[in-house]
């Protein structure tokens, strides 16, 4: 679907320039709302496409446009979570939310173009990959309400307008949320020291380094792996440090061609990794007490598209 650029009727719509403006805060919203930037695209097209159905009048009549469209794409997001429980349900292994580059390390757009700084999503904390997997674990009205009162300062009688619950039970649920976050925070490295610990692990990786690798996981850490059904990895997260560096010094020995590099996941270091100068995997960290807790990989290359355009090592 494509935004139109103005009414049918070919005459220039005034409110087109303040309407478009919205957008990057639009598909911010639906990406943290959804953790899938390619459903996020959808949602904020499902959005215009319901303000180009209004007539002009109607349109007149909206005083705040960027209102309108926040509380129309909430909504159109909260449907689409409802929905994706359900598929989520019969997703083979892990679902994982899709991962970010970071604006200036994507060298091309979705479709090999020139990107769309109005499609940058601005990362920060609560686009971490450990925000968001808390996010999933949250009933669609949570997230939903969570996301818009603590994320972005909607007051919560606009949530209320937003999710169709009391502005009492929009407390209520983004408080609920509020636990689920606070109790899922660890304390994080400054970012320079994570930065140092994912290369630190690329390094022992490369080498086969079995000791190395465990000396850098905490003793019960979690690697998930998303396919998709799509890309080969294991159905069921492995746990603890020497299983889960055996198995990736067994990745390694099996895989020739396959070379990581150091790029910003979803606003934190990660690595991706390429086989014959083609993304295959992105890995996104979760480090407490300079250990790494959580690996997540995401391997489906439908959750790839953002990097798919070749990206080139650092010097």
């Amino acid at each position: 679907m494509t935004i139109p650029t103005g009414p049918e009727d070919g005459r220039t719509d005034p409110t087109l320039s303040a309407i478009m403006s919205e957008r990057r805060q639009l598909i911010n919203l639906a990406y943290r709302l959804l953790g899938s930037l390619a459903e996020a695209e959808d949602a904020v097209q499902e959005t215009y496409a319901r303000w180009y159905t209004l007539s002009r009048e109607q349109q007149r009549e909206i005083r705040s446009p960027g209102a309108w469209l926040t509380k129309v794409a909430g909504r159109v997001c909260l449907n689409v979570l409802g929905s994706a429980r359900a598929r989520r349900e019969n997703y083979v292994g892990a679902w994982i939310p899709e991962p970010l580059p970071e604006p200036a390390e994507w060298p091309g757009g979705r479709q090999g173009g020139t990107l769309d700084p109005a499609d940058s999503v601005t990362l920060d904390e609560s686009i971490s990959m450990a925000f968001l997997v808390v996010l999933e674990s949250m009933t669609p009205a949570e997230r939903v309400a969570f996301v818009l009162h603590d994320v972005f300062r909607y007051p919560f009688a606009e949530v209320a307008d937003i999710v169709g619950r009391s502005p009492g039970a929009c407390r209520q649920l983004a408080s609920s949320a509020r636990r689920r976050v606070e109790a899922a925070r660890t304390p994080e490295p400054p970012t320079a020291r994570q930065a140092a610990i994912v290369r630190d692990f690329k390094r022992a990786w490369e080498a086969k380094d079995i000791d190395a690798l465990i000396g850098l996981l905490d003793p019960d850490v979690i690697g998930t792996g998303d396919g998709g059904g799509l890309a080969t990895t294991a159905l069921h997260p492995r746990t603890g440090a020497e299983q889960l560096a055996r198995g990736l010094a067994d990745l390694v020995r099996r895989q020739d061609g396959l070379t990581f590099l150091e790029r910003t996941v979803n606003g934190r270091p990660g690595l991706v990794a390429q086989q014959d100068g083609v993304v295959v995997t992105v890995y996104a960290f979760d480090i407490t007490d300079d250990r790494i807790t959580r690996i997540w990989a995401i391997r489906n290359p439908e959750k790839l598209r953002p990097w798919t355009t070749a990206i080139s090592p650092r010097p």
